[in-house]
């Protein structure tokens, strides 16, 4: 954006203190992908060459792609999983071992210095390697892979290096004691996995394995990432249809019959890999009962029946989720400009991170310290680290359950722990201060998700909410509805969220309950604000593509909302004037017409064209070189994605009077909309 001029500036180093920024502009950085198949000579030509035999090998390679994506998608959570559990295990031993040590000699304060210089360790590493070395790695990389389906070309979004440091930042992340889940970066994991599978090669890596050639295009791309995103959500939660549902409502723009299954089977073998990996690790060989990277615990049928008088206090759960659920995303939009503005240089996108990790230990040690709610520590209790602080011996500190735990415990102690657990004061205080937490949270510059977040809180003011109902004996009931509930009022997803608690809880009984919350919840947030993976995408100026048109915009005519005057290139073209269009700044579209004196008769890419100019495809020389190699798809594809910029392109004096003929390139039957149609119709587009 040209708002660089308004910036107040550093007088030292002559970097701005203030960035401004403005969410209604749209960002020159994005670019659309090239979801329509160039149906150009080449492409025909190459589609009468293959047999019979070659469609099905090309659909047997869709599937084996598939089930690669599973499986190393499967593999990937299992390791997070692994490393998390070892290093917040390894932790919290220590802090307990140190608070039991002080309580009883005192100095309790180095223990609270101890955690805290823990987590912000942590948090420093997963906050440096993002910062400084792939900030595309920041945050859960969700509303990047909505953008990529939806199809705009986010810069890096799905490089191996971003992987690699999504995987280690979410580790440190969650090892750090941030108020963040794991499950959320699987998404963007699966999905960067997907797109390096269905290549064949590492870009990165400089490595081309020549195999699944023909998948180098956008189209075939998409396809894949939307199988990688339902694998992440399946290893993350043990929910292979929620996965499929999860791509079909909140990213693919394409969708049909076997490419559901395909994107289905990727998700059975991502869950399946996860739980096969983690049987061995728990030397169970062979036993498959923990699904995904979070585990809700059985819910038996006789303790998660309902009542039909219950379904209204559900649909009010709902819209106290929905309430809420603006709430947080009011704060975190304007947090979230703050840091935009102000937040920008990665020393303080650190500094800002092990700030949040040393309060979070702060806020977390205060309210333990100050709790007087001690449990008696029973034989059907499950607490991994139970802390007894000033309890008395065969007790433990119940607000210690909530804070000193891995957010995923924490939610299972909520939901499965006997009545009369928790105090409500302790549920307040815990749904109060963790909120802030998580809102202050997400946004920074560590790969985390909001998914645990947000369950846990709506886990602890459900639970509450059961109590004060004087709800005793099922208190679990109350709390997944209150879960339900808040992470439908922050993302606003309805139909794939209920099949992923659904499958999560391994209960259909609620099925109808959790269908009520999550729809009562964004029906009433989205009263207020737009869902919270909305609002960051608008934050980043990124040209998204709505499934309806704006209300007010049906009256619009193409002609109006156009660009004038059109760059396009005749048929046949001088090469001078491509190169000279393709370097000016200021023409820096990736699509143009191709016109004859009447009409138009194709559309050209910037990457077809940068590809010919490296050939030097022109007229003059095909007449004179008898012998010349003919352009093949294949070298298209070799190109495919990282096309070279036109400065790398050398282009003499003399070349450039030449012409070049773009007939057997151009995609001759592009889409068109007459001037005088109205340009948001549902069966329309616009170039």
């Amino acid at each position: 954006m040209k708002t660089a001029p308004l910036a107040l500036f550093d007088s030292v180093r002559g970097c701005p203190k203030e960035i401004p920024h403005n969410e209604k502009l749209l960002s020159l950085k994005y670019e659309s992908l090239d979801y329509d198949n160039s149906e150009n000579q080449l492409f025909l030509e190459e589609e009468r060459r293959m047999s019979f035999l070659g469609f099905k090998c090309l659909e047997i390679s869709r599937w084996v792609i598939c089930g690669l994506i599973g499986f190393l998608t499967g593999l990937i959570a299992c390791c997070i999983d692994i490393a998390v559990e070892n290093l917040a295990g390894l932790k919290y031993y220590v802090v307990k071992q140190n608070i039991e040590k002080f309580t009883e000699v005192g100095g309790l304060s180095i223990s609270l210095i101890l955690w805290a210089v823990l987590n912000s360790a942590f948090v420093m590493v997963g906050a440096v390697i993002v910062a400084f070395f792939e900030p595309g790695a920041a945050g859960s990389g969700i509303p990047q892979i909505k953008c990529y389906l939806n199809g705009v070309k986010i810069p890096r979004v799905v490089r191996l290096k971003t992987l690699v440091v999504k995987v280690c930042g979410v580790i440190c992340s969650v090892a750090g004691g941030l108020a963040v889940g794991k499950e959320g970066p699987m998404i963007h994991s699966g999905a960067v996995v997907a797109a390096g599978v269905s290549q064949g090669r590492s870009t990165s890596l400089k490595k081309d394995f020549k195999i699944f050639e023909y998948f180098r295009r956008d189209t075939e791309k998409r396809d894949f990432v939307s199988a990688g995103a339902a694998a992440g959500v399946s290893a993350a939660f043990g929910a292979p249809v929620g996965g499929v549902l999860f791509s079909l409502e909140e990213g693919a723009s394409f969708w049909n019959q076997m490419l559901t299954w395909r994107i289905f089977f990727a998700s059975m073998i991502s869950t399946f890999t996860l739980n096969f990996f983690l049987s061995i690790y728990n030397n169970k060989p062979g036993d498959l009962s923990s699904p995904g990277l979070i585990n809700f615990g059985r819910f038996e049928s006789d303790s998660v029946a309902y009542n039909l008088y219950e379904i209204p206090l559900f649909i009010v759960m709902g819209a106290a989720g929905g309430l809420l659920g603006a709430l947080f995303n009011t704060l975190n939009y304007w947090l979230t400009i703050f840091r935009i503005r102000y937040v920008h240089r990665p020393c303080l996108q650190v500094m800002e991170a092990m700030l949040v990790a040393a309060v979070t230990a702060t806020v977390s040690f205060a309210m333990i310290y100050f709790s007087n709610d001690c449990q008696p520590l029973g034989p059907d209790q499950s607490e991994d680290y139970p802390l007894q602080l000033f309890c008395a011996d065969g007790e433990y500190n119940s607000m210690a359950t909530a804070f000193f735990n891995t957010p995923e415990r924490s939610v299972r102690s909520l939901f499965h722990n006997p009545p009369g657990s928790y105090n409500p004061l302790t549920l307040s205080l815990f749904t109060l201060t963790y909120f802030f937490l998580a809102c202050w949270t997400y946004g920074l510059t560590v790969s985390a998700g909001v998914f645990i977040p947000s369950l846990l809180i709506g886990a602890a003011w459900g639970r509450l909410f059961g109590i004060l109902l004087a709800v005793w004996a099922v208190p679990g009931k109350y709390a997944l509805m209150g879960a339900a509930a808040q992470l439908g009022g922050i993302v606003r997803m309805t139909l794939s969220l209920t099949v992923i608690m659904v499958e999560a809880t391994g209960n259909v009984t609620y099925g109808l309950p959790i269908m009520l919350v999550l729809l009562t919840a964004k029906i009433v947030g989205d009263y207020f604000v737009e869902g919270l993976y909305d609002i960051h995408i608008k934050l980043q100026s990124v040209p998204f593509l709505h499934l309806e048109a704006p209300a007010t915009s049906h009256w619009l005519t193409a002609r109006e909302v156009m660009g004038a005057p059109v760059t396009c290139f005749n048929r046949i073209e001088k090469v001078g004037t491509i190169v000279d269009v393709l370097s000016n700044t200021s023409t820096n579209h990736n699509g143009f017409p191709v016109v004859v004196p009447v009409a138009i008769c194709g559309l050209i890419l910037r990457s077809q064209l940068i590809v010919l100019l490296k050939h030097k495809v022109f007229v003059e020389l095909a007449r004179s070189r008898l012998t010349q190699r003919k352009l093949q798809l294949k070298d298209f594809r070799d190109a495919y994605p990282r096309f070279p910029p036109i400065q790398s392109i050398h282009v003499s004096q003399d070349e450039r009077e030449c012409m070049m003929d773009l007939t057997e390139f151009m995609n001759p039957t592009p889409y068109t909309v007459p001037q005088v149609y109205t340009a948001f119709r549902k069966d329309s587009l616009c170039i």
